[in-house]
């Protein structure tokens, strides 16, 4: 008889971080496209408009996914500082007449041929990958007030003024918010975080005051019902989406809140129109697929093999995850009225194409660092190991 041990049957392989948040993408893609068809229909060039256009940027953003999957990030850092040059150049652009193309009061965009590209979404990714070089490059000096922190707050703040001057507050929020977070994983004091974060929101806080129509904006949504026939009109009219939806919501294309009534019900208030159209039950749905992007996102962190690819992870995840909680506290009242895309959902190109380059980042550390990670092997970040 033969008396040597059975052996363990082996373990079916584990799901990957990284596929389960292309799978949550896809999810929300799929369900964009939905809803974007019924939100789309009032236009007047056709019911199928932002349809094909919405489908056009995602066989672009299918592209620059697969193509930053591919790519060797390593050999791309040698040419990070002509990426910050270049944003800088591009961002400096769209605020000159003639060059930049002007929407609203807001000059953000460049015309490429018969595409319309917003700088300042790209830009986003490019002010990550530069921070997170500069920051593993400096890895031993980050303690530093100068090489630590000063620097590489003077980098975020370009990016920021030039955002700002589009004027775009809440990308510039966004920007400035990232780079905070990145300068914090990397290890930069608290001491030195926390006044610059005071100053950024006085700042932020003076450039409301200082424009009239952001000043009204603001007041007004202290006082929704007071004003929701001006100042607040489309988020009253998003909250009456969600509150006509209820539970089940009224059905694909049924909703009346996108025709005359919803403002930007395409892009970046597409969120009521699924509650309306939906329900609460695909509403949490949609949360909770962010919320799981989240998750496996930082379970995905732990594997970092050093600080460059672990800051351009977390800068990546950052960016889908802090846009998508500004969209929908912006469209549910729990923050004040700014234009912001629900990523993968809301219709446009330029945020579609950010999104496709931040999963082929993911994909390519996934595909770079491999499926297992020992334990007690996480990378240390001062005194804390993510």
């Amino acid at each position: 008889m033969d008396s040597r041990p059975t052996p363990a049957p082996a373990r079916p392989a584990a799901i990957s971080p990284v596929t389960i948040i292309v799978v949550c993408a896809l999810a929300l893609s799929l369900l964009g496209l939905t809803v974007l068809f019924s939100a789309s229909a009032p236009s007047s060039s056709g019911p199928f408009f932002y349809l094909r256009k919405q489908l056009l940027g995602f066989a672009l953003a299918t592209g620059a996914c697969v193509f930053f999957a591919r790519l060797n990030l390593d050999y791309v850092r040698r040419y990070a500082w002509h990426i910050a040059i270049g944003f800088a150049v591009l961002l400096t652009l769209t605020l000159i007449p003639g060059i930049g193309r002007q929407v609203n009061g807001a000059r953000r965009w460049l015309e490429l041929g018969p595409l319309r590209l917003q700088v300042s979404e790209l830009a986003k990714f490019g002010l990550v990958f530069c921070l997170a070089h500069y920051l593993a490059l400096n890895q031993t000096r980050i303690a530093e007030f100068k090489r630590g922190y000063v620097y590489p707050l003077a980098l975020i703040g370009v990016f920021t003024e030039l955002i700002v001057k589009e004027p775009d507050f809440g990308t510039a929020a966004l920007t400035l918010a990232v780079g905070v977070v990145l300068l914090f994983l990397a290890g930069a004091r608290w001491r030195y975080i926390l006044p610059t974060i005071a100053l950024a929101a006085a700042g932020f806080a003076v450039l409301v005051v200082n424009n009239a129509n952001r000043l009204t904006r603001f007041t007004a949504f202290l006082d929704l019902e007071g004003n929701k026939s001006s100042g607040t009109y489309q988020l009253y009219q998003s909250l009456v989406a969600f509150a006509v939806g209820g539970p089940g919501g009224v059905g694909i294309g049924q909703g009346r809140q996108q025709i005359n009534f919803l403002p930007e019900a395409h892009t970046d208030f597409i969120f009521p129109v699924l509650g309306e159209e939906l329900g609460l039950g695909f509403t949490l749905a949609v949360v909770l697929l962010f919320t799981t992007i989240f998750v496996a996102g930082m379970l995905h962190l732990r594997r970092a093999p050093n600080l460059f690819q672990f800051l351009l992870s977390a800068g990546s995840l950052l960016l889908i995850c802090l846009q998508a909680i500004i969209n929908i506290g912006v469209v549910t009242g729990l923050l004040p009225t700014k234009g912001m895309s629900l990523p993968f959902i809301s219709a446009g190109l330029s945020n579609l194409l950010l999104m496709g380059i931040l999963l082929g980042v993911l994909i390519n550390t996934e595909r770079t660092w491999g499926h297992v990670s020992l334990p007690g092997r996480g990378l240390k970040l001062g005194t804390m190991a993510i």
